[in-house]
């Protein structure tokens, strides 16, 4: 369940700078695909085998990973002016053992959000599809309410630090949006991403 309980201006916020944070990330993906590989084959970096609570897995501490993270996170920090939650990066932990598992986390962002906008965007054609239109006007209120509806359950539910090491450190708020997305199925909207080629966060997506 939620682990957060700051005010709704509070939440706007710590919205947004995630995505903010995230999209930082994205654009220096490839720089940091070099720096976690240098981390994982430094011959001088061991590591050790330990049950991270998510079966064995190999620890590792990643700092030149570690580096590059806390200045992408500076930068958006200087940004945003404040910010909202803690400024944690897991990294060589039980929460994110190693710099390929920090890589793996972070290339799953485009997987997440990308289904949310497609479907979003797809919300004006099934409005006005006569197929499908009685569905959007007459179950979910028209397309306009439930672009809101959507919106708002995955900002309210998918930033509010859920999941096992979930919170409000820079790892959390992808943990806790995972978790939602995990729950999509059991989402009275769920439909809607059907109709708009929906099939699942491993990349594919009906056209």
């Amino acid at each position: 369940g939620s682990k957060l309980s700051h005010s709704h201006g509070t939440h706007f916020t710590f919205v947004l700078q995630s995505l903010h944070l995230w999209r930082k990330i994205m654009q220096d993906m490839f720089r940091l695909w070099i720096l976690a590989e240098k981390d994982l084959l430094n011959s001088g970096n061991g590591y050790r085998l330990m049950n991270t609570g998510q079966g064995m897995n190999r620890v590792q501490s990643a700092p030149k990973i570690a580096h590059a993270m806390h200045s992408i996170l500076s930068s958006v920090q200087a940004e945003e002016g404040s910010w909202v939650g803690l400024s944690v990066v897991h990294l060589g932990d039980r929460d994110v053992p190693n710099a390929l598992v920090f890589i793996d986390k972070y290339t799953q962002v485009g997987r997440l959000l990308d289904p949310i906008v497609k479907t979003i965007e797809a919300l004006p054609a099934l409005a006005a599809d006569p197929h499908t239109a009685h569905i959007i006007n007459r179950q979910y209120g028209g397309e306009e309410h439930l672009r809101k509806f959507i919106l708002a359950d995955f900002f309210k539910h998918g930033f509010d630090g859920s999941g096992s090491d979930g919170g409000s450190c820079i790892d959390g708020r992808l943990t806790s949006a995972w978790n939602w997305c995990s729950k999509l199925e059991k989402k009275e909207y769920y439909p809607v991403f059907l109709l708009a080629g929906f099939q699942g966060f491993d990349g594919d997506f009906r056209k």
